[in-house]
């Protein structure tokens, strides 16, 4: 049986300004801004060191998003960036709408999330 590696969807290529609160720890939310983005995870750069295995909460408030995510890699690209992959809980399809009152916001808790 083969095993898969790597994405399972093709992300696309978009910025949009996050807030990124690393939850069970004392620091305020930090602004990020992702590089590429698909219905199931994104790639950020932010000023913060993310934990691979630890959850966030990602929010981006111009496309209605607010969805828990799982930190999949944290690698510096700078001297005080650092590009993250997000693995989101659970999908979101409103990368690609602005927000609007059609387009509700999600939210994912973490009594949500599966093993």
């Amino acid at each position: 049986m083969r095993v898969p590696t790597g994405r399972y969807e093709k992300r696309t290529e978009r910025v949009v300004t996050v807030e990124v609160l690393r939850l069970h720890e004392s620091q305020l939310n930090s602004r990020a801004v992702t590089q590429n983005v698909s219905s199931r995870g994104a790639r950020i750069v932010t000023d913060c060191n993310c934990t691979p295995g630890r959850h966030v909460l990602v929010t981006a408030l111009e496309e209605g998003v607010k969805s828990l995510a799982r930190v999949v890699y944290c690698q510096r690209v700078e001297s005080t960036k650092f590009a993250v992959g997000l693995q989101l809980v659970v999908g979101v399809e409103e990368w690609d709408n602005a927000a609007s009152v059609e387009s509700p916001t999600i939210e994912v808790f973490p009594q949500a999330a599966q093993p």
